[in-house]
Parts: structure tokens; sequence; C-alpha cells
């Protein structure tokens, strides 16, 4: 098994039920997650990206949240439009989007 060089969560108020609900789910975190799938096919990370929606973190009032490990930044309000500078500059370019870092 090939370990990833990142690993990307991304919160989609997923509930141990299956069921997605809640603060995250409603500011299109299942989007968001969608998107980051998208860049990390088109931009050949397969191996080296991985991606994880989870459910709640427990500060909803700043989602949808995105964490990337092993860095331990977390980002907050990520919205589509952010998906490709947090891929561009963080993922690949390993410089920080810190005005989405909370």
């Amino acid at each position: 098994m090939q370990k990833p060089s990142k690993h990307i969560f991304i919160c989609t108020s997923s509930r141990p039920t299956g069921q997605q609900k809640g603060f995250c789910h409603t500011k299109e975190g299942v989007d968001v997650m969608a998107k980051f799938m998208e860049e990390v096919e088109e931009r050949d990370l397969g191996g080296d990206v991985f991606i994880t929606n989870t459910g709640c973190f427990g500060i909803c009032e700043k989602g949808p949240i995105v964490v990337v490990y092993p860095d331990n930044v977390w980002y907050g309000s990520v919205g589509l439009d952010d998906v490709e500078e947090i891929m561009e500059s963080h993922i690949e370019g390993g410089t920080v989007v810190d005005r989405l870092v909370i």
C-alpha cells in the first residue's frame, strides 16, 4: 500500500447512520469534497494525496472545514472557489493559504 504525502479531510456532516445533515452539508461540504477529488485526479496526484469525508469537527460556524495532514493545517469556510487555490498553493506548492486558516 502506498502511503500518501498529504491526506485531506473534508467535513460533509456525515453521521454514523450514513445521513448527511448539518452545517457543512448545507454549506456545500459535499461539493467541496467532490471538487478536491476532481483536482487530485486532474493533477494526477491520486497516489500522493488522499481525500476523506468526515463527520463534524465541532466548529460548525467555521464550516465547511478542511484539514490537511500531516501538516495539521485547518481551513475554515472553504468554498468551491477556494479548492483550486489550496491545491496549487498548499498541496503542490507547500505554502499555506493563510486567509483560510483557522
